[in-house]
């Protein structure tokens, strides 16, 4: 099972997405994934769902949010920590993807 953490700065971040969208923590899923494309060749997916699939998809816990991680991405995924930033510069989600070989400058693709 692939593990994926959300620092503390972005399970609060998603928390206020959630509560801004009216979605419940008991029925919503943070599915964290990956899809070719991007400028490295693969991107991250991060999306809020209201389902999973149990016979493909790890799911764990943390801090009151729920994380689902399809089977092919957790190849990929395995240990990634996800933060979230917030400056003058720039504000969003950083993926620190251990797996990752190169990544571009906005964070948002990634090679093995």
């Amino acid at each position: 099972m692939a593990t994926v953490q959300l620092t503390e700065r972005a399970a609060k971040e998603v928390k206020q997405i959630m509560q801004e969208q009216e979605m419940s923590p008991e029925t919503t899923y943070l599915r964290v994934g990956v899809a070719g494309g991007g400028c490295s060749g693969f991107m991250y997916n991060f999306n809020l769902e209201e389902e999973y699939d149990e016979a493909n998809d790890s799911l764990h816990e943390q801090d009151g949010l729920k994380i689902v991680v399809d089977r092919k991405s957790a190849l990929y995924l395995d240990g990634t920590e996800v933060d979230f930033h917030e400056d003058l510069n720039r504000r969003g989600f950083v993926f620190n993807n251990p797996n990752a070989v190169k990544s571009c400058g906005c964070n948002q693709s990634f090679s093995c």
